[in-house]
């Protein structure tokens, strides 16, 4: 199967520290869905403005080598005309998700981890506006530079399901951090948005707790030191890089 790349993801987030875990709505992170020139073509995305959100395909292509027991190999997708170097691991069976700790294992397909057979991910977002070859949307949990394979529409009455249950998700999905202090004044005020959005939602690992250990966040263009005690988090600096 040839899988071509329609568009590159672009936004703020340069490192993977500090992506959103899953894609959220309550996220004010824009991302600018940008088309390859093949598919700069306003006909391709005619209709898309009436939906509210879209769901988006991307590859994990920036997964670097882990030290989580997994061997990771180089290997070129099949993507025609549009190849793009991504990583695919000598897959195990069983992952170790952050957030029950990093030591106890689920199936890799009970999981959205990264490390899996095939490198892609999905996310549902809001389609914020329509722009000359690109589509802003928010809520996206994408690195910069992310390969993106294909857009759908969401639809409300067939992909929404209330009653779903979330299997051990459900233990871990409400986390976040106070951000106390000051420190980030000096920042446009969306880069202070978007960076205190991303620490109240609490990016170090799940098995990391230490209040004395640092922690450094990079996000369009400016890096923020950080510790943790008690569910707060104070700044220690801030600076561009």
């Amino acid at each position: 199967m040839d899988l071509k790349v329609i568009a590159y993801a672009r936004n703020g987030h340069t490192d993977k520290f500090g992506i959103p875990r899953q894609s959220r709505e309550e996220s004010p992170i824009l991302t600018r869905i940008v088309f390859e020139p093949e598919y700069r073509i306003r006909e391709a995305i005619r209709g898309i403005e009436g939906f509210s959100h879209l769901w988006i395909l991307w590859g994990f292509d920036k997964e670097k080598e882990t030290n989580i027991g997994y061997a990771q190999v180089k290997h070129r997708l099949n993507l025609g005309a549009h190849s793009v170097k991504s990583p695919v691991v000598n897959w195990s069976p069983t992952v170790r998700p952050p957030r029950l700790g990093g030591n106890k294992r689920v199936g890799v397909f009970a999981t959205r981890s990264p490390f899996r057979p095939n490198p892609i991910g999905m996310s549902s977002v809001r389609l914020v506006r329509v722009g000359e070859g690109e589509l802003i949307v928010s809520g996206a949990d994408v690195l910069d530079g992310t390969p993106i394979y294909d857009i759908k529409p969401y639809l409300s009455f067939s992909d929404s399901h209330p009653d779903a249950k979330n299997g051990f998700a459900e233990e871990t999905k409400d986390y976040g951090l106070r951000v106390s202090g000051e420190g980030l004044e000096e920042m446009p005020e969306d880069v202070r948005r978007d960076i205190e959005y991303i620490l109240s939602q609490d990016p170090r690992p799940g098995y990391q707790h230490d209040p004395d250990r640092e922690y450094k966040l990079e996000y369009s263009g400016w890096r923020v030191t950080f510790q943790v005690e008690n569910n707060v988090i104070s700044l220690k600096k801030t600076e561009k890089t």
